[in-house]
């Protein structure tokens, strides 16, 4: 089985058997959806109570991804239960008997899942578009409008680059428990409370869901927001980044301790 098609086989297998993994994918895009419909319809029936800057700065396809920040927890949760469930049933031994070299073993995970969380970030991201405009009526905007249908592409990625991030974390941590205790404040609390003050403004902007979020907008400064250095693409870029540097810290660990 240390065939690379044979490791790709056996990690679909792995993902596509265990109830757990299948309901976070399954949330995830049911409040991505979800919560982006009522927040368009919220918008809708208050566009004209909102600020002027706001009306100015309004981006029909932002607003259609507003349920994301609710969805992008159940991704995260994806990604680490993906590396970290072996763990903890102790099937990393067996794993790792099978397929003795662990880039390889890492690397068949990480491409499984994370063409997995690709193609549901995809699917979650064209209905929430669609759905949103279609609530938003007048006020919403074509997939054919300028820089749109970069903007919903944009989003189904960052879904996925944040399971593949998640991925990398839980491959150093080892843990769920860990894993989700670190993952979901750092990204519901911290990021927030880092971007939503003006002095650790310039800081909060370089985290991952910040910096990859931008690539949802169509409208510079969207709905009021922040100014930052840099625009969609760069955005984006910032963000694979850190999934980068986990991916790299998760595979030396692998690596370099026992299962």
């Amino acid at each position: 089985m240390s065939s690379f098609p044979a490791v790709l086989t056996s990690e679909w297998t792995k993902i596509r058997t265990v109830a757990s993994t299948s309901w976070t994918l399954a949330i995830a895009f049911i409040a991505t959806v979800g919560f982006g419909a009522a927040f368009c319809a919220l918008v809708n029936a208050g566009f004209d109570s909102m600020s002027d800057i706001e009306r100015a700065t309004f981006d029909p396809t932002l607003v259609s991804f507003s349920g994301m920040q609710f969805g992008q927890l159940a991704m995260i949760v994806f990604g680490v239960l993906v590396v970290s469930t072996e763990y903890s049933s102790g099937m990393i031994r067996t794993s790792l008997a099978a397929v003795p070299a662990r880039g390889g073993f890492l690397l068949g995970k990480l491409v499984v899942a994370t063409a997995l969380a690709l193609l549901v970030g995809l699917l979650t991201s064209f209905v929430a578009f669609f759905l949103g405009q279609a609530i938003l009526g007048d006020r919403g905007i074509g997939i054919d409008g300028e820089n749109v249908l970069r903007a919903v592409i944009g989003a189904g990625l960052y879904m996925a680059l944040l399971a593949l991030f998640s991925m990398g974390v839980a491959a150093m941590l080892r843990s769920s428990v860990a894993s989700i205790s670190i993952l979901i404040p750092f990204f519901l609390i911290v990021s927030n409370l880092l971007s939503g003050f003006e002095a650790t403004r310039k800081y909060g902007q370089y985290l991952p869901d910040k910096a990859g979020s931008k690539i949802m907008q169509i409208v510079p400064e969207a709905m009021g927001s922040a100014e930052t250095p840099y625009g969609p693409w760069g955005g984006l870029a910032i963000m694979l980044l850190w999934v980068a540097a986990a991916v790299l810290g998760g595979y030396l660990v692998l690596k370099k301790r026992d299962a």
